[in-house]
């Protein structure tokens, strides 16, 4: 489903991070944000779940032909986006199943068959590689780094998004498990075919999640478009030659 972020503009604590900004994302498509710490990044994904303290103050975001500006941020769950943060949050006294059951049940409006979610809920932790006593522990309480991005692709593969922002999920992984979050998620794309938006600061991630582009941001905007070659580009030779370049008028492509 189709993603536009129109025009957007985004404060926090009333100053303003995001200023104008523009995106769209079309079904099927992975696009990848780069750019130095505080340029805006994590605050595009989380203006777009509505985190409380992150304010559109102007603009419009479109999902699916509907919009979902002023939504709060368990429906804009429902219609299908989900997001995986650099560092997903504890949730002491909530059991994963009892989480899944409650976030399926909400979404299809229908009693969830338990025989079905069990062998389900099984079958995924077999293909992520993690405990099946993991379902019944507390949301990632207790949970290393790599757990718990595995645990939040044990909810990926539950809800079946259509959409879905990663925020960073190579933070706090080691070699083997980001191959296995990565291979994961690209099995995921593969199969329901969702649309990706992925932050990162490395290529070693986008060596399994290809983007169709990838877009550098400065001052809360988008400078430059292109291809996986502008990915590697900034990793050989970081981001102050580009905007040096852009700042002079260099309109060199990186396809």
């Amino acid at each position: 489903m189709d993603l536009k972020i129109q025009n957007v503009s985004v404060s926090i604590a009333d100053k303003n991070i995001i200023n104008n900004f523009d995106l769209e994302i079309k079904s099927g498509e992975i696009h990848v944000l780069m750019g130095p710490n505080g340029v805006g990044k994590s605050t595009i994904c989380k203006a777009l779940m509505k985190s409380p303290e992150y304010k559109i103050t102007n603009g419009k975001i479109i999902f699916a032909d509907k919009d979902i500006t002023h939504l709060e941020t368990c429906e804009i769950s429902k219609l299908g986006i989900f997001y995986i943060s650099q560092n997903p949050i504890t949730i002491e006294g909530v059991t994963n199943a009892e989480m899944l059951r409650l976030a399926l049940s909400s979404k299809t409006g229908e009693k969830i068959n338990i025989f079905d979610f069990n062998k389900k809920c099984n079958e995924i932790c077999a293909k992520i590689n993690l405990p099946k006593s993991f379902l019944h522990r507390a949301i990632n309480d207790g949970m290393s780094g790599g757990e718990r991005k595995k645990n939040e692709l044990l909810h990926l593969w539950m809800l079946e998004p259509s959409f879905i922002i990663l925020d960073e999920i190579d933070s706090g992984l080691d070699v083997d498990a980001l191959k296995t979050v990565a291979n994961s998620i690209m099995e995921y794309y593969e199969e329901k075919k969702p649309s990706i938006l992925l932050i990162t600061h490395h290529t070693k991630l986008l060596d399994v999640i290809k983007p169709n582009k990838v877009h550098i941001l400065k001052d809360g905007q988008i400078i430059k478009s292109g291809s996986i070659s502008l990915a590697r580009n900034i990793e050989s030779n970081g981001f102050q030659d580009l905007f040096v370049t852009k700042e002079l008028g260099d309109t060199k492509k990186y396809e």
